[in-house]
This record gives structure tokens, C-alpha cells and sequence, in this order.
């Protein structure tokens, strides 16, 4: 049990009671001056904390400069040893792909050698085949050409020997023809010489013996003899109209054999002219046939082949097509994605806009940290023409150098602010603790006074620890740690 003090034993207890409260009202009045200090202390401690974050935050950024400088040089450093592994890798492909090349060239010429030795041997075979051919085709030419000319002899001798037959036949009619009128007059002439010499015997027996006695019969005979005469020349008139037609047709007859003769020789020379210019034109035909059948041929394999490509380029342009469409769809939505991106960029530009401070509006971008050698270097360096690819596509993006330092900027204000904003989270909390002790200190009612009280104080000990920032050295609060710009950035970004 803890002792009392002589003066509190002698007490009575409303005594005692009014010495409590005259303690408690001391204590109120300790507790309130402590808290007018504290709030002294803090708003002290805050304006300093001001001054002291104002110039750790040029030191700071000067740090930051210094860092930054570094770590880009050391990505540099290793960008360009990145591009020289890049380089000389490309160097390695570039001569695998010449020697691979080389290679294929040299097997092509191999194969174009081993192709033309076998195309000219079949260029000779093709030749001794084609020279087989044009003998073959010359003796089948000299056998035809024997074949017509015996068929033309045989045919000559046939028709010459018709044409001597029928001439020997017409000879014969004709040599018959005239023996048979010429004995045929012959008998009219010597029945006609003999009728004549016996009638003129008669007549002059019965002239001499019958002149006296048939004076008056002379008359009579004489008209007898007239009228004999008369139908003799009658019946001969009638065979010698017909042998003078015969003659005539005779003479008809040899010169209708004689036109028939030169028409036939006419006949056997337009035969051979005939025969001349058709095996000619066979010739002709059947050369002009194997020309239209070669161009047929080449002009069926030139459409077979022109058709193949036109198939294939259908296919490649239906497929070209196909792509495009897709490529033209995606494009498409990836345009309204970035149009979409694009209108909330520039609202977000326009919310921004409103939040910038007037140092912002006037300097948007903040100067370079390099110094003016260092300048120099760079903008020589970004005048030299790129030799890789990643440093070509890299000039595409030189004009948004100013967007990303403000990006930068905004990121590093960001970090900086969440920090800030975390800090004084913690700050806030421990203020809200302190200030909650401090009520529970000074209220007096059941919940407080089941809990833990700080102004309860036995044998000059309280069961709190208080953790109030005074200016003593053995109880002062430790200093906030420092991190570095470098590893906040790295864990934000």
C-alpha cells in the first residue's frame, strides 16, 4: 500500500475531497499550459519543418539532378552496349546470310551447268531424232514419188496405147468404109457398064434388025431408057450423098481425133502441173498444219499457264483481301480506341489545366540540368544521321521530348505528393492519438475512468507512456528518416 502523507492523515474527509479537487483544478490548469505549449511546439516545429523542407527540396532536386545524370549515363552506357551486341549479332546474320547465299549460288550453278549439259544432249538427241525423221520422210518421199511416176507411166502407156487402138480402129473403119464404097461402086460401075453394053448391044442388034421394024418403038425405048437411066442415077444419088456424109465424117472424126489427142496432152500436162501443185500444197498444208499445231500447242500451254496465274493471283488478291479487311477493321478500332483515348487525354489536359499553379502556366517545362558543353554535345549528336533501326524509329519521337519532361515532372510531383500525403497520414494519426489522450486526460467519466488515464498518477508513475515532443535532449523524438528521391522513384514507377 502506498503511504500517505502526514497532512492528508489529519484530514477529515470532505477536507480530503476539497483538497482533491483543488489538485485536480492545479492539474487541469498544468495540463491546459502543457497543451498551450504543446500547440506552441508543434506550430513551431511546423513552420520550421516548412523552412527545413523548402531547402532539403533544392537540395534534394539538386541530388535528383545528380542521380539522374547518372542513371541516364549508365543507360546509355548500357543502351550502347546493347546496340553494339544488337550490331554485331546483325553482322553475324548478315554474313551467315551472305555465306548461305554464296552457297545457293554456287549449287544454282552446279544445277544451271548439270541442266545445260542435259539440255543440250537432249537438243542433240532431238536433232538426230529430227534428221531420222527427214530421211525417213525423204525415202517415204522417193517411194511416193517412183509410186506416181510408174502409176503416170503405166497410165501413159495405157492411154497412148488406147489412142493408138482407137486410131487403128478408126483407121480400119475408115480404110473399110472406103473399100466398101469403092467395091460397092466398082459393081454399081461395072453392072452399070455391063447393062449399058448389053443394052447397047440390044439396041443396036435390034437397031439393026428392028430399025426398020420398030422405028415407031424407038421412041418408046428411048423414053424406057431415059426412064432407066433416070432411076439409076435416082438409086446411086442416094449412096453417093451417103458416101460423100461419110467422107465428111471421116474428115470430122480425124479432126475431132486430132483435137481429142492435143486436148489429152493438154489433159496429162495440167495432170502434172496438177499433181505438182498438189503434192506442193501437201507439203505446204502439212508444214503450215505442224506450225498451227506447234502455236496451238504453245498458246494452250501459254493459256493453261496464264490461267494458273490468274487463279493464283485471284487467290493471292482474295486473301490480300481478306487481310486487308481484318487489318482495316483492327486499324479502325484501334483508331476509335485512341480517338476514345485521344478526347479523355485532352479532358483530363482540360481538368489539369485548371489545377496548375501560375509557375506551371508561366515555365510548363522545367530547364535542363545539363550544362551548355553537355548541350552542345547532345544536339550534335541528335543532328548525326542514325545508323540502326531503333535509333531511325527513335526520330520519329524526338517532338515528344517536351511531353515526356512534363510527364516526368507530373510523375516525380506525384511521388512526391504521395509521399507527402503519407507522411502526413502519419502525422495526422498520431496528432488524432495525442489529442485523443489529451481529451481522455482531461474528461472525467465512466469509459474514461476504465481506461487507462494519464493523469492518474501513483507514486509519481502513470501506466501511459507519453510520447510528447518536448525540447529536452533525453526525451526528444528521433529525427524522421531520409530516402532517397532515387529508391522512392524506382518503388513508384
Amino acid at each position: 500500500m502506498a503511504r500517505r502523507s502526514p497532512k492528508t492523515a489529519q484530514m477529515n474527509e470532505e477536507e480530503k475531497l476539497l483538497f482533491m479537487q483543488q489538485k485536480l483544478l492545479a492539474e487541469e490548469e498544468e495540463a491546459k499550459k502543457k497543451g498551450d505549449m504543446l500547440a506552441q511546439f508543434l506550430k513551431d516545429k511546423l513552420a520550421k519543418e516548412e523552412r527545413n523542407s523548402a531547402i532539403n527540396l533544392n537540395k534534394l532536386t539538386l541530388q535528383w539532378r545528380t542521380i539522374l545524370r547518372e542513371a541516364k549515363a549508365k543507360e546509355l552506357c548500357k543502351d550502347m552496349e546493347i546496340l553494339s551486341q544488337t550490331f554485331e549479332r546483325v553482322v553475324d546474320c548478315k554474313n551467315n546470310v551472305m555465306k548461305s547465299l554464296a552457297k545457293d549460288v554456287q549449287e544454282a550453278e552446279e544445277q544451271y551447268a548439270y541442266t545445260l549439259r542435259s539440255h543440250l544432249h537432249n537438243v542433240d538427241e532431238l536433232i538426230h531424232l529430227q534428221r531420222q525423221r527427214l530421211e525417213h520422210l525423204k525415202q517415204e518421199y522417193d517411194a511416193e514419188v517412183e509410186t506416181l511416176t510408174e502409176e503416170f507411166e503405166s497410165e501413159r502407156k495405157v492411154i497412148i496405147d488406147q489412142s493408138v487402138t482407137e486410131s487403128n480402129y478408126l483407121q480400119n473403119v475408115l480404110l473399110a468404109m472406103e473399100q466398101n464404097y469403092t467395091e460397092s461402086e466398082y459393081e454399081a460401075r461395072q453392072e452399070f457398064e455391063s447393062m449399058k453394053d448389053d443394052i447397047k448391044n440390044k439396041n443396036l442388034e435390034e437397031k439393026h434388025a428392028l430399025r426398020i421394024q420398030l422405028e415407031g418403038l424407038v421412041e418408046d425405048l428411048w423414053k424406057q431408057f431415059q426412064q432407066a437411066l433416070k432411076n439409076y442415077t435416082d438409086s446411086t444419088e442416094d449412096r453417093k450423098i451417103a458416101f460423100e456424109a461419110l467422107k465428111l465424117r471421116d474428115e470430122k472424126s480425124a479432126r475431132e481425133i486430132d483435137m481429142q489427142m492435143k486436148k489429152l496432152q493438154r489433159l496429162q500436162e495440167s495432170i502434172a502441173v496438177l499433181r505438182n501443185k498438189i503434192a506442193q500444197h501437201a507439203r505446204d498444208s502439212e508444214e503450215q498444219n505442224r506450225r498451227l499445231r506447234e502455236e496451238k500447242e504453245i498458246i494452250h500451254k501459254h493459256f493453261q499457264k496464264l490461267k494458273g496465274q490468274m487463279n493464283q493471283a485471284r487467290a493471292n488478291e482474295r486473301s490480300r483481301l481478306a487481310m486487308l479487311t481484318l487489318q482495316s477493321n483492327a486499324a479502325l478500332k484501334e483508331l476509335r480506341r485512341v480517338v476514345a483515348k485521344g478526347d479523355q487525354i485532352l479532358r483530363l489536359t482540360e481538368m489539369c489545366r485548371k489545377l496548375e499553379t501560375e509557375e506551371e502556366k508561366v515555365l510548363p517545362f522545367y530547364v535542363s540540368s545539363l550544362s551548355t558543353e553537355e548541350q552542345e554535345d547532345v544536339q550534335q549528336n541528335s543532328m548525326e544521321k542514325p545508323s540502326e533501326q531503333l535509333a531511325e524509329l527513335m526520330q520519329y519521337y524526338v517532338s515528344l521530348d517536351e511531353f515526356w519532361k512534363r510527364y516526368n515532372k507530373v510523375q516525380l510531383d506525384r511521388c512526391v505528393l504521395d509521399r507527402e500525403k503519407t507522411l502526413l497520414t502519419q502525422d495526422n494519426q498520431k496528432l488524432r492519438f495525442l489529442l485523443k489522450q489529451y481529451l481522455d486526460g482531461i474528461s472525467v467519466n465512466d469509459e474514461v475512468m476504465s481506461q487507462l488515464n494519464p493523469l492518474l498518477i501513483l507514486n509519481n508513475k502513470s501506466n501511459i507512456q507519453m510520447r510528447v515532443p518536448v525540447t529536452e535532449s533525453r526525451v526528444k523524438r528521433a529525427r524522421p528518416t531520409v530516402v532517397e528521391a532515387a529508391h522512392v522513384v524506382q518503388n513508384c514507377l
